[in-house]
């Protein structure tokens, strides 16, 4: 397909027939002279952009820096949020925030848009939606930056070397740089296409713009950046009207709803099988925009990377104790270990998303590879212990093949009693297979939660229960009450924008935008041991929550937002570094 053609391969063909080209012109000149003068080299140049968007399939998931899960194994800067993170921490905050990275990529938008003038297009089609393009891109990028950092410099244009002091640029203020992402979009909502042909899927539309709109909107509205008393421009809003930005995520949101391009996904009467889908099924109605994988050729490792050990992957990042036990039960009511008939059966009755999204002990799975086929014909997940009566009637205490001592492989096992369910793909059978589930940058159920957050912010709770209520349901989940109201159902929609879009890049986000984060990220991640002792017809089970072992954790003031590199500052003496750093 024509966006998967990388642009390294076709600088090579065209320079191909001249093998003295690297020592008669410098690659400056090629750039403005060959690229420049090819729509097709210039068409590649945008191909090479949409790699730099950091999808979420990535060995070690944002979801590792929140509550949701714990990275297994232990090289790089790979642990959570922590008191000792400094701006010298480069591996976490390359590995995330990805400064330089999207600064780079920001700089290739500001090239094309700077060159593409001279550019002979014979369908001025093509460069308008090429425009429109990177447009969305650049806002992308930015708003990657915000999110993480505040206020960032606004680079657009294109500095040489000798430009000496005029590189160095102070921190736009917060609100500069949401304008400029919402003008951005705003660019590329007026010029994309609402949809591509075959050869182009995958490319940002209009409804992908409007999406990010949405985003950004509803963040520039939260509290971490709407503190009273804040002096400091570039983390935040000094003044204005708060409800004039709720107004705005509002309508942002509502407009892209108002499209009915998007629906929320049902293709079955099985609540589980519903939410599954969202992520197995290509180019359902609920995908606004998405990253598409071709497992012939590039592939996901997500499977591998955080699939069991007892099927010879990774386990990778495990969900904690934390997450699961925050699930409701499947009536709306809250799980509680206090509640004795809960803990004797905690994985009975809960949350369909429940089922979809962990893998627990008992959790039906997919065949054992050959070597493990024996000891579990029927693929059921085991991160238990078990008593087993051996022949002569004594008893053994066996680990299950998917602990952290499996007899299979015991060094990649869970260290919570859990593993990653969503996006796995149950058909894939081997441990090197590659699947090509698509990562969803923006899917239509986060769009309907923008919705429902802004209108409780601006106390339209009718419009926002049945917002919240469309996703809630088809989760599987009962519809809330006219008389969940006030606190009760921001708690509500809390549960929902949690659970609904676990594991896709939301939580860290979400957690720091709320101002909760201090709460939610700090203490013990806790993890469960669970013992299978052998009655005379069944095991019976006892289950331990462990609040120590499994990782300890804290998140204090400085860490809402990330330190810029100290590589960064001393490149640049007028960037002021963020707070407590």
């Amino acid at each position: 397909m024509k966006n998967i053609i990388l642009f390294v391969l076709l600088i090579a063909v065209a320079t191909a027939c001249n093998k003295d080209f690297l020592e008669k012109r410098p690659l400056t000149e090629y750039m403005e002279d060959a690229v420049w003068k090819d729509p097709n080299l210039v068409q590649a140049y945008v191909n090479d952009l949409y790699p730099k968007m950091r999808h979420g399939f990535n060995e070690v998931m944002l979801s590792s820096m929140t509550d949701e899960s714990r990275f297994i194994h232990n090289y790089g800067a790979t642990t959570s949020v922590t008191e000792a993170m400094s701006p010298e921490d480069l591996g976490a905050l390359n590995l995330f925030g990805e400064w330089d990275k999207h600064y780079k990529a920001i700089r290739t938008c500001n090239i094309f848009f700077e060159m593409v003038g001279k550019t002979p297009f014979k369908n001025e089609a093509q460069r308008t939606r090429l425009n429109g393009e990177v447009h969305f891109m650049r806002a992308y990028f930015y708003h990657m930056l915000i999110k993480y950092w505040g206020g960032v410099p606004l680079v657009t244009q294109i500095f040489k070397l000798t430009d000496g002091e005029a590189m160095l640029l102070t921190r736009n203020s917060f609100d500069e740089c949401v304008k400029y992402v919402v003008a951005e979009c705003d660019s590329a909502i007026a010029v994309l296409p609402e949809v591509h042909d075959r050869d182009n899927k995958g490319r940002a539309t209009k409804f992908a713009a409007m999406a990010l709109k949405s985003r950004m909107l509803l963040y520039a509205a939260s509290d971490l950046f709407n503190k009273p008393g804040n002096t400091r421009p570039e983390l935040g809003y000094v003044g204005g009207d708060r409800t004039a930005r709720w107004q705005l995520a509002k309508d942002a949101a509502n407009a892209l709803i108002l499209t009915n391009k998007f629906s929320i996904y049902k293709p079955t009467s099985v609540a589980f099988d519903n939410y599954t889908r969202v992520f197995m099924d290509k180019d359902n109605p609920e995908i606004i925009f998405c990253k598409y994988f071709n497992k012939q050729q590039l592939g996901t490792s997500h499977d591998l990377y955080n699939g069991p050990n007892g099927y010879h992957n990774w386990g990778g990042n495990v969900p904690l104790e934390n997450f699961v036990e925050g699930y409701q039960m499947a009536d709306g009511t809250d799980f509680s270990w206090s509640n004795p008939t809960m803990a004797a059966k905690p994985y009975v009755g809960r949350d369909p998303r429940f089922y979809a999204t962990i893998l627990y002990n008992g959790a039906p799975w997919k065949k054992r590879p050959t070597d493990a086929v024996a000891n579990d014909p029927l693929g059921v997940i085991q991160t238990a212990r078990y008593e087993r009566k051996r022949a002569d009637g004594t008893i053994e205490l066996i680990n299950g093949l998917d602990t952290r001592q499996s007899p299979l492989e015991n060094w990649n096992g869970t260290y919570t009693g859990y593993y990653i369910r969503k996006f796995m793909d149950i058909n894939l059978d081997a441990q090197f297979f590659r699947g090509d589930q698509a990562w969803p940058f923006f899917r239509y159920a986060e769009i309907k939660l923008n919705f429902a957050e802004a209108s409780l912010a601006l106390n339209e709770e009718v419009l926002a229960r049945d917002a919240i209520n469309e996703v809630r349901t088809r989760g599987g989940m009962p519809a809330l009450e006219t008389s969940v109201t006030g606190d009760a159902l921001i708690k509500m929609y809390r549960y929902e924008r949690r659970y609904e879009l676990a594991f896709e890049e939301h939580r860290y986000f979400d957690a720091r935008r709320w101002l909760i984060a201090e709460t939610v990220f700090s203490g013990p991640a806790k993890a469960i041991d669970i013992y299978g002792k052998l009655n005379p017809d069944t095991l019976f089970y006892t289950y331990n929550v462990l609040t120590n072992g499994v990782e300890s954790r804290k998140f204090t003031q400085k860490h809402y937002f990330l330190p810029i590199m100290a590589e960064e500052i001393r490149r640049n003496s007028k960037l002021v570094q963020n707070p407590n750093y």
